[in-house]
């Protein structure tokens, strides 16, 4: 290559990165503005909004798992609002259908008497879906989201039928052991960018819950941001470089949470880890985190942050690691400790 080819090259590259830069920040008002409009009206949880941000922003889904109570339901409406999606919701029950989620096709006859079928979609076409209360459907019904989760369409009588965009699932699912639940598939969990754990909000947060909450005027959500631009921003999110000590810090946690590779506590206490899909997640997740704090490339600290919610829910603990007491994040806690 001549010189002039190479500073070419060079000149074409800060172009590039000027947009990039350009771009992110533009980027980081705009997501200010949604950090703001979802605290005007999600009080404390700041780690939960955070987390459920970062899945939309990085383009994928998130399970919500709490105890009643917890505003799961409200803060789904709220980022619709805010976000300028089209949010749906559907309360998944025992007696659940396929059809009642993904739609169903009926026969019509027009004004000349022919007959033909007509295909009426479900609540599945929407930009937000919220599946409240996922394990209480049977399997059959879960796995009716499998395919639009993974392949943004869906099958109804052997024509696809594709989903709007951009399209994401947040699902609920209530923790406590009760009769008339269905645990999910490892399928339908792997799809999952991440399971976000919900807790009990901190005593000044719950103090303004019960101010702002219980007098007549109540905090409502307004629209900042349109569908046009989150894919924008999702797309945005995807440019940005990762320094290779990340990539080697998603590598090391991922395969260092697998049995079988050499690693005796892990082959001790994980009766199966997760698979590449769980690199792919913290990888575009570490990236949206980084852009969601105000920083233009993601941190080995991403990785770190991250690792409970994109790990749990694609591990499994052995019968030792029941019998010692040990949970899934006491195993993702050493194993980000022994990351160094």
């Amino acid at each position: 290559m001549s010189i002039i080819a190479r500073d070419q090259d060079t000149a074409a590259g800060k172009v590039d990165e000027k947009k990039l830069v350009a771009e992110a920040e533009a980027a980081l008002g705009d997501i200010a503005k949604v950090r703001d409009g979802v605290g005007r009206v999600i009080f404390g949880q700041e780690a939960v909004v955070e987390r459920t941000m970062v899945a939309i922003l990085a383009g994928g889904h998130a399970l919500l798992v709490g105890v009643p109570g917890l505003a799961k339901t409200k803060l789904v409406e709220t980022l619709g609002v805010v976000l300028g999606l089209d949010a749906r919701r559907i309360q998944f029950t025992p007696d659940l259908m396929p059809s009642d989620i993904l739609g169903s096709e009926v026969m019509e006859q027009d004004s000349e008497g022919k007959r033909g079928f007509r295909f009426l979609p479900g609540p599945v076409f929407a930009q937000l879906l919220m599946a409240d209360e996922i394990n209480r459907a049977s399997p059959r019904t879960q796995s009716a989201l499998l395919q639009s989760m993974q392949e943004y369409h869906v099958t109804v009588a052997g024509h696809r039928h594709d989903l709007p965009s951009p399209f994401h699932v947040l699902a609920t699912q209530n923790p406590l052991e009760q009769e008339g639940t269905y645990p999910l598939p490892e399928a339908q969990l792997d799809r999952f960018l991440m399971q976000v754990d919900i807790l009990y909000p901190e005593i000044d947060a719950e103090r303004r819950i019960l101010l702002e909450t219980t007098g007549i005027n109540e905090a409502r959500p307004e629209n900042v941001l349109t569908p046009e631009r989150l894919k924008q921003i999702q797309l945005l999110i995807r440019r940005m470089p990762v320094p290779d000590s990340v990539v080697e810090a998603i590598l090391a946690l991922v395969r260092l949470a697998r049995p079988g590779l050499g690693h005796p506590e892990t082959d001790r206490h994980v009766a199966w880890g997760p698979g590449p899909r769980a690199s792919q997640a913290l990888t575009l997740c570490a990236r949206a985190r980084a852009l969601y704090d105000g920083r233009l490339a993601p941190s080995v600290d991403d990785v770190r942050a991250l690792a409970e919610p994109v790990l749990q829910h694609r591990m499994a603990l052995t019968f030792a690691a029941r019998a010692e007491g040990m949970s899934v994040r006491d195993v993702i806690a050493r194993l980000v400790k022994a990351l160094g």
